[in-house]
């Protein structure tokens, strides 16, 4: 049994981006846990209405 282990989920989440406004997207995290408990995000990205993926650091939270 692994004590440390790598979990990635998908959500739902409202964004805001200045060229689209509001943008409903699917944001996935990256991270880390000890059992069943979550230690620290690793990382988040989401994919764009085109395909790209992209860093969760470019676009801010809903206003």
């Amino acid at each position: 049994m692994k004590l440390i282990s790598i979990q990635r989920k998908t959500k739902k989440e409202k964004r805001y981006t200045a060229k689209m406004g509001i943008l409903y997207t699917q944001v996935t995290y990256v991270r880390k846990r000890f059992f069943l408990f979550p230690i620290k995000t690793l990382h988040k990205y989401r994919n764009t209405y085109y395909g790209e993926v992209k860093d969760c650091g470019e676009c801010l939270l809903s206003k």
